[in-house]
């Protein structure tokens, strides 16, 4: 398995959760690491991604509640959710871009916020 995700779950609006995802893909064979949310009846869009040198980007609708981060001795990326609300419930996808271009996309987790 090349990427495996933890952490969805149930949570009330204004709770928090943790993602995490570690990745068997060494350091050097990638760019960038990410989460990624497809809600229900839309789109996969992007939620947060941090680079290998610790540059970050986060959607508008997340930036100030939630956090990337990554441990790179364990190979793994968290995305802490504060302050959750109902559209935050989806599906969250874990994605490595690799330096060949390509990416890794790996199972998702499902967060369900509830109102």
């Amino acid at each position: 398995v090349q990427l495996q995700a933890s952490g969805g779950g149930l949570v009330q609006t204004g709770g928090s959760l943790t993602l995490s995802c570690a990745t068997s893909r060494s350091r050097s064979s990638t760019n960038a690491m990410g989460w990624y949310r497809q809600a229900p009846g839309k789109q996969r869009d992007l939620v947060a991604r941090i680079t290998n040198g610790g540059s970050t980007n986060y959607a508008y609708s997340v930036k100030d509640r939630f956090t990337i981060s990554r441990d790179d001795a364990k190979n793994t990326v968290y995305l802490q959710m504060n302050s959750l609300r109902p559209e935050d419930t989806g599906v969250y996808y874990c994605v490595v871009d690799l330096r060949s271009g390509a990416n890794i996309t790996g199972r998702g987790t499902l967060v369900t916020v509830s109102s």
